[in-house]
């Protein structure tokens, strides 16, 4: 079963070069149980909310498998929040999960919305690594923006269910690798329409960026 390894928020508001000035991507585990709420974890924030936070990006997971690949990749260990990530899970392929797919964890309902994309933020926060969002894009391992559907706490050593995968099965995968053009990806077209008559047959609620990116693919 899946399980997750910990629960990550922010310890600290950074300095950063960017135009918000400050960077809220230092998370680090945390003991005990944490409230989900529609806006997110209990006590964690974003400083750029512009781009980040709200109801379709109040939660952030990452596999521990992906994070043991891109350990290999960059030579150090990728430690739990260190990629900006609330939750870290094992067990799971949560870079590959299908939009609109729910998990039971804890008490709390999570429902996936959409792939992470890349930031220069995110590249200064791992001490600018060469290309990185190029290379971050190329992996497709993006980890999967969650929205929190019903309340509840969760906590490490919690298993982590999958009640709900829609029929449509589009994944974040087929999503972002096929809107960045990626080698082997589908068809943006396919993969797009695919979501949308999901969307619009009531099966899945796009958030709004992805549903946005998906009409202009189509040309709408």
């Amino acid at each position: 079963m899946p399980e997750l390894l910990a629960v990550c928020r922010v310890f600290a508001l950074l300095p950063d070069a960017g135009t918000v000035g400050i960077t809220a991507i230092d998370k680090r585990p945390v003991d005990g149980r944490v409230k989900a709420r529609p806006y997110g974890l209990f006590a964690d924030v974003q400083a750029d909310r512009a781009n980040h936070g709200g109801l379709d990006q109040a939660v952030y997971a990452y596999s521990q498998e992906d994070a043991e690949w891109w350990g290999e990749e960059l030579g150090h260990e990728v430690t739990p929040g260190l990629f900006g990530e609330n939750l870290r899970t094992r067990g799971l392929e949560v870079s590959r999960a299908v939009v609109g797919e729910q998990w039971r964890v804890g008490s709390a309902l999570l429902e996936v919305t959409q792939p992470r994309v890349p930031c220069q933020t995110f590249a200064r926060r791992l001490d600018s690594p060469p290309r990185w969002v190029r290379r971050f894009t190329q992996a497709n391992r993006t980890g999967a923006y969650l929205r929190v559907v019903e309340n509840g706490d969760l906590g490490a050593g919690d298993e982590v269910e999958v009640v709900r995968r829609p029929a449509h099965g589009v994944t974040l995968a087929d999503w972002f690798g096929a809107y960045n053009r990626l080698d082997g990806a589908p068809d943006l077209a396919d993969v797009a329409k695919g979501l949308l008559v999901a969307h619009d047959g009531g099966e899945v609620r796009l958030s709004d960026e992805l549903r946005e990116r998906a009409e202009k693919s189509l040309g709408r």
